[in-house]
This record gives C-alpha cells, sequence and structure tokens, in this order.
C-alpha cells in the first residue's frame, strides 16, 4: 500500500481525485455529453503529467475498443440479412398470444439477441415485432416493451460482449490480471436471465400499466390502434375553404407559408369532393378547395387576415381519415445514432429528405401537435408520420429511424442471411476457446462480413457506436490514472473502513449496491471505470480474489431496472410504451432485490472469493 503511494508524487491523488470528482459531476449535471466529459477527462491528465503522452492515448488501442466496434459491424451484418428479425419472430411465433407466454418470449427474444451485440441494439432490432405482436395479440405495446428492455438487460450480464463487461475486463488486463473470456459470464448470467423471466411472466407483468397514460389511449381498442386517437390528432385538425379573393389562389402549396408562419401542416386538399392527402408541394390552390390542415386553430385564427381562409365546422377523425392506398399513417421512434437526434424538423430538412410529414411528436408522457418545425428532437421521441405509401421500404432502410409498422420487409441483402450467422457463429465459437484474443477473433469476423459483401466499408464506418467507443477509450485511463496515482488504493481505503468489519460479503455487497446506484443515473461505463479499480485494490488489500469483485460490479452496472435513466434501452422504450419513471421503480425493484441477492449467491460458488 505505501509503496503505491510512495511511486507518484504528492499531488497525484488529489489531483487525479479532482478530475474525477469533476467527470463525475458534469456527466450527472447532462451539461456536456458523457463522451465529451471523457476526452476532457484524457486531456486534464496528460496536462497534468498524471499520465504520460502513451498512456492518455492508450484507450484507443486497447482491446475493449476494438470489441465494440467489431461486435456493432458483425451485428450490423445479422440485421441486414434479417437473421436477426427472423430470430425474433420465430420466438414469439412459437410463444403463442397468451400474454405471460409473449412476455417470456420478448424478454427471451431481447436476451438471446443480447448475447450476441449490446443491450440497444438488440432492443431496437425487436422494437417493431414485439410491437407488432402485442397488437396482433390485442394488447397494448405497454404489456410487452418494459419485459424486452429488461430482458436485453438480463441477456448482456450472460456475456462478455457487453460495453461495461469489456470495459471491467479491460482494466484487470490493464493491472496484469486474468481478464474475463466471452463465456465467463454465462455460469451467472444466465441464471439471472431465468431468475428476471420468471419474475416477469408470474408477478412482473401484473405489475405493468394496463394500458399507456390514460392521454394516450382514451378511446382507442387494441389490436388496432388508431395512431390518430392515440397522438390526439384530433383536437388539432380542421378543415377550411379557400374563399374568393383569397391571395392563396393560383399558388403552389410550397408558397402557401402555412408551415412557416402559422406553424401548420396540411394534411389534405379536397377538390370537387375529393381528398388528396400529403398533397406535393407544387399543388396549385383553385377557390373552393378545402384545406386539411392540422396545428392550433386559436392561434391560426387570431393571426389569419381574411379571406385567407374560411373555417369550416368541426367533425371526428380516425386514422382511416388519413390513410388511401397511395398515403399512410405510420409511428416510428429516433434509432439510438440517429443523426436527427438534437436537430429541429426544418434543420434537418425532414420532409424533403423521407417524404414524410411529422404530424406529432410522443414525449415525456404527452403528444405535441404544434410548431413541432423548430423543436429540437429527442432520443426516445416517438413520430407519428404521413407520407406515400410507396416510400415506406425506403423509411425502413433508414438508419435514423425505427419504423414501428405491423408489415415487415427484410433489408435486400440477397442470399446472405446464412452466411452472415455462420460467419458471427464463427467467430463467437472461436472468441470463446481464445479469450486472450476475443477482439482480433472478432475483428476478423468483422472484416468477414465485409469480404464477404454482406456490408460495405462504409456501412461499417457508420454503424460503429462511434459515441460508446469515445467514452470507453477516454475513461479507461482515468482508471489507470486511478491506479497510479494511489486514488484507488486511498478510496478503497476508506470504503474497507466502512464496510471492512462484514466480511467478504459485506464488501461484495457494499459493491453491488454502489456500483448498481451510481448506474442508474450514470453510464454504465463511466461507473465501471470508476468502481472496477476501486474493487481491484480492495481485493489486493484483503486477499480476496479479484475477478470475484470485479465481476460483481460488472453485473452492478447492468441491473439498471429502477429508472428510466439507467440505461438508454429503459428511454427507447419509455415513449413507445407510454410509461411514466414511476412505473419503472414499481416494477424494477423487486427484479433489483431478485438480482442483488442472486448475485451474491452465485459469484462465490463461480468464482471463489479466496
Amino acid at each position: 500500500m505505501l509503496g503505491t503511494f510512495a511511486q507518484m508524487d504528492e499531488p497525484a491523488l488529489p489531483l487525479t481525485l479532482a478530475i474525477l470528482v469533476a467527470a463525475v459531476l458534469l456527466i450527472l449535471s447532462e451539461r456536456l455529453r458523457a463522451d465529451l466529459v471523457a476526452l476532457l477527462v484524457l486531456v486534464a491528465l496528460g496536462i497534468s503529467g498524471i499520465l504520460t503522452p502513451q498512456e492518455v492515448f492508450s484507450g484507443f488501442s486497447r482491446s475493449a475498443v476494438i470489441t465494440i466496434m467489431a461486435i456493432s459491424i458483425l451485428a450490423e451484418g445479422l440485421r441486414r440479412t434479417g437473421v436477426t428479425d427472423r430470430m425474433g419472430d420465430i420466438l414469439l411465433r412459437l410463444v403463442g398470444k397468451r400474454e405471460s407466454h409473449l412476455v417470456v418470449g420478448a424478454m427471451l427474444a431481447g436476451a438471446i439477441l443480447s448475447l450476441l451485440m449490446n443491450n440497444i441494439a438488440a432492443a431496437a432490432i425487436l422494437l417493431p415485432t414485439i410491437s407488432s405482436a402485442a397488437r396482433k395479440a390485442g394488447l397494448t405495446p405497454t404489456r410487452l416493451l418494459m419485459p424486452l428492455a429488461f430482458g436485453t438487460l438480463l441477456g448482456g450480464m450472460a456475456t462478455l460482449l457487453t460495453t461495461t463487461n469489456i470495459v471491467v475486463s479491460g482494466l484487470l488486463i490493464d493491472q496484469g490480471l486474468r481478464g474475463f473470456g466471452l463465456l465467463d459470464f454465462a455460469p451467472i448470467g444466465l441464471p439471472l436471465v431465468a431468475i428476471g423471466v420468471a419474475y416477469m411472466a408470474l408477478w412482473g407483468y401484473r405489475l405493468l400499466p394496463i394500458q399507456p397514460i390514460r392521454e394516450r389511449t382514451e378511446g382507442v381498442r387494441p389490436p388496432e390502434v388508431d395512431l390518430v386517437q392515440l397522438y390526439r390528432l384530433g383536437e388539432r385538425l380542421f378543415r377550411a375553404r379557400v374563399p374568393a379573393g383569397s391571395y392563396l389562389i393560383d399558388k403552389p402549396l410550397s408558397r402557401s407559408t402555412f408551415r412557416e408562419i402559422y406553424g401548420l401542416n396540411v394534411v389534405g386538399l379536397e377538390r370537387d369532393g375529393r381528398l388528396t392527402l400529403a398533397p406535393s408541394p407544387d399543388f396549385v390552390f383553385r377557390e373552393g378547395d378545402i384545406v386539411l390542415l392540422e396545428g392550433n386553430l386559436e392561434e391560426f385564427r387570431r393571426r389569419d387576415r381574411p379571406p385567407y381562409l374560411e373555417i369550416l365546422p368541426p367533425r371526428e377523425w380516425r386514422e382511416e381519415d388519413l390513410e388511401s392506398p397511395a398515403v399512410v399513417i405510420v409511428e416510428a421512434v429516433l434509432s439510438p445514432r440517429s443523426g436527427l437526434i438534437g436537430q429541429t424538423l426544418r434543420g434537418a430538412q425532414f420532409r424533403e429528405k423521407y417524404g414524410f410529414t411529422v404530424l406529432a411528436i410522443w414525449r415525456a408522457g404527452r403528444p405535441i401537435r404544434t410548431n413541432l418545425s423548430d423543436l429540437p428532437l429527442q432520443f426516445g421521441d416517438a413520430l407519428l408520420l404521413q407520407g406515400p405509401r410507396e416510400r415506406l421500404s425506403l423509411l425502413r432502410g433508414e438508419p435514423d429511424l425505427i419504423l414501428l409498422a405491423n408489415e415487415k420487409e427484410y433489408l435486400p441483402v440477397a442470399g446472405k442471411g446464412w452466411l452472415a450467422a455462420a460467419i458471427a457463429l464463427l467467430a463467437l465459437a472461436l472468441a470463446a476457446l481464445r479469450y486472450q484474443a476475443v477482439a482480433e477473433v472478432l475483428l476478423g469476423g468483422a472484416l468477414a462480413m465485409m469480404l464477404a459483401g454482406v456490408l460495405t466499408m462504409d456501412q461499417a464506418y457508420e454503424v460503429i457506436e462511434w459515441k460508446t467507443v469515445f467514452l470507453v477509450a477516454g475513461m479507461m485511463p482515468l482508471g489507470v490514472a486511478m491506479t497510479k496515482s494511489g486514488a484507488a488504493a486511498w478510496l478503497a481505503e476508506r470504503v474497507l473502513a466502512l464496510i471492512g468489519t462484514a466480511g467478504p460479503m459485506g464488501l461484495l455487497a457494499g459493491l453491488f449496491l454502489l456500483a448498481m446506484g451510481l448506474s442508474q443515473v450514470m453510464h454504465g461505463a463511466v461507473v465501471a471505470s470508476i468502481v472496477a479499480p476501486i474493487a481491484i485494490q480492495l481485493a489486493r488489500q484483503t486477499g480476496l480474489s479479484p475477478q470475484a469483485l470485479a465481476m460483481t460490479v460488472a453485473l452492478a452496472t447492468s441491473t439498471t431496472f429502477l429508472t428510466p435513466l439507467g440505461h438508454p434501452v429503459n428511454v427507447l422504450v419509455m415513449n413507445v410504451g407510454g410509461y411514466h419513471a414511476r412505473d419503472y421503480l414499481r416494477v424494477g425493484w423487486p427484479l433489483t432485490l431478485l438480482v442483488f441477492g442472486a448475485v451474491l449467491l452465485l459469484v462465490p460458488v463461480f468464482w471463489p472469493l479466496r
């Protein structure tokens, strides 16, 4: 212990702790993105002299980073060839339409895919399948989407290929210790999956909301969910006639200024008794045309100057009124890596790019239906879209959106499904046999996907989780700094003083609760980078197994069932399922207790403490 401190100059310890505290506060405040904070940490560690230049940038050459990049490419290969979609469909067909069976199917589908890719990718792939299965079974998606999210989190505990598990394994290797192999998490993770599935199927699903929040489902009868009523769009739809003398006459829709000045969407145009939905921008107005508009009628009345439009009496609206053989209403959510996040619809030129009009946005438990053009989009937003049916297949292929449509079309990578599956399985099998070379083997599998024509190099660059790559590459050197400066040992002494008298099991429980608690509000990779070095130092000071304590930390960072902020997968399903934050707490706390107890029971069995 004294030797550890002696290796560093005296200022290194307080400087490291100051950088650590600053990073945690910045991440918790959400003033800066977590990956930007991680890069700032690198700069601070380098400028302060705590780490050498080689150590500062060593994160980018870590096997952990290569593994994250490779698994993203392998997962995309399986997605592009329809392998993952078919896996989910087959499993859901096997379980039938009974609610408890569908809960099991959704969780198992999420868990199985999470064995092959990261949790958020697995949930994003299965989201349309699970939503469709719920509606076909006469259920609201609310009953299945939280089980799907929890299933992917539990499945991630059973494999090395989860970001936090990769980080913890990398930190062990940095300390000259044996890291974890591909299958090392399975003896504990698979029982956790079984416990979680049993809990949700027998009791947990009863705690889920019967329907999404009342405002979203009033008047809705599953399985045929009326999206217009779901988003309460009828409250913002009104018809208006183009009167004689209106300046709209002989002007095209593109010059109508409906959207620019009044914040209105033109949903349809009626002429001679015939309604044209989603009219093209070059549609020219005539006297007597009836315009179907979406927006705030009262605000429009205040700003309209006669004889612009003549407002007609209100009527009831349903989804079928806004659809035709050529026009469709669909719901979509922003994908985890969507380039639309943070942009406005106007700035992204959404209509011009996708050919669809955004009629409403569902966010934070309520629909937003007016002044959408200048509203910055957020991850988890659900969009109600109207546009040409013929562009539906193109919309499905857009990486920025996840389309929640009943019918499904696989992406056109013809004849490559079995090849992609074979490459992925071979890579995983070799990685399991050669745990010291997991990164090299998986990178080889990713390159094989590209050589086989499953995806191109440019497509591979697009699908890599660059935010996660920079987050991990930036935070892992902090773990090195904590050890090198003696900060990890100092923090370990504080932890030992607090709970050391409780014995090895008390330390195990304390580390789990610390990592689990932080993970409810911080990215798991950040928590792993902070807590894992403390766990390793605790092991050295007490003579306990470093792998046992590190395994406990890794599993705890995935136990994020209590808040929607605990993991991006919870955010992804929150708006689509219409959940409140309290729904996660109500359903998640019994599961958290079950996982906590099971980890304390199983870790000493498969990873003896001494």
